[in-house]
C-alpha cells in the first residue's frame, strides 16, 4: 500500500501576526494507523520541504501518544523536512490520500490548484481520499466530474462552527468550514464537539476534529487494505 499524506505550507494565520500551519495529531495518529498497517507513506506539501507546525499542537497538553512517538521517530522527522513538492506528485502511484488539518489548509490548500485537480483526479480514480478537521476545507473548489461542487449531495463533516467559535477564530479565518460545506450543497453532519465523528460518503472520508484524526485513518485504511 502506498498512501500520500498532503500538508499545508501556509504558516500566517491571517493578519493576527500569529504562526499556523499543520496539527500535529492530526498527522501523527493517522501516520501511524497507516505505517504500523504496513503502508508506504509519502509526504507532500504546495512548496515542498519542511511545513510548518501550529506550535499550539505541540504544547505539551496538545500530547498524545502518537504525538510523542512521532516527535520521537528519526524516519518520521526526515520525511517530514523533505516533503515532496505537490505539483511533483503522481496520483497513479497511490492507493489512498489522506489530508491533515490545522488552519494553514484554510489559506492555501483550499486555493491551490494543483490539490484541487489531484483531489478531483483521485475520486475520479475510484481512490479514496480522507480528510480531517480543517482539512476539508481543501474541497471548497473542488468539483464532481459534471462541474458541480463535488460535495453537493455527499454527506460529510469538518470543524464545526461551534469548534471555531470556541477557539476564537470565527473572524480570523478566511471561511468557516461547516458553513462553506453546508454553502456548497453538503449534506453536513457532526457530533458532539471535539468528540472523534467521521463519515464516509463513497470513496470519502471526512473527520470533524483532531479527535477524529485515527478514526478518520482507520476508514480510509479500510478501503483499500483488502487491495
Amino acid at each position: 500500500m502506498n498512501i500520500l499524506i498532503v500538508l499545508t505550507s501556509h504558516d500566517r494565520l491571517g493578519d493576527t501576526g500569529k504562526p499556523t500551519g499543520f496539527w500535529l495529531e492530526e498527522l501523527a495518529a493517522p501516520y501511524y494507523v497507516f505505517k504500523d498497517a504496513g503502508a508506504a507513506i509519502t509526504l507532500a506539501s504546495p512548496k515542498g520541504g519542511q511545513p510548518p507546525l501550529d506550535p499550539k499542537s505541540d504544547a505539551p497538553d496538545a500530547q498524545t501518544e502518537a504525538t510523542r512517538r512521532f516527535l520521537a521517530d528519526a524516519e518520521a522527522q526526515a520525511a517530514l523536512a523533505a516533503t515532496v513538492p505537490l505539483a511533483d506528485v503522481s496520483t497513479a502511484e497511490f492507493d489512498a490520500v489522506f489530508y491533515p488539518g490545522g488552519h494553514g489548509p484554510l489559506w492555501d490548500l483550499a486555493e491551490d490548484a494543483t490539490s484541487i485537480r489531484l483531489i478531483e483526479a483521485t475520486l475520479a480514480a475510484d481512490t479514496p481520499v480522507g480528510l480531517v478537521c480543517h482539512a476539508p476545507g481543501a474541497l471548497r473548489h473542488v468539483k464532481a466530474a459534471d462541474g458541480t461542487p463535488l460535495v453537493a449531495g455527499r454527506t460529510v463533516t469538518g470543524f464545526t462552527n461551534s469548534e471555531e467559535a470556541a477557539v476564537g477564530l470565527t473572524e480570523v479565518v478566511p471561511f468557516l468550514v461547516e458553513a462553506m460545506l453546508r454553502d456548497h450543497g453538503a449534506d453536513y453532519r457532526h457530533g458532539a464537539d471535539w468528540q472523534s465523528y467521521v463519515v464516509a460518503d463513497g470513496r470519502l472520508v471526512t473527520g470533524q476534529n483532531p479527535a477524529s484524526s485515527a478514526e478518520a485513518a482507520e476508514r480510509l485504511l479500510a478501503m483499500i487494505a483488502p487491495r
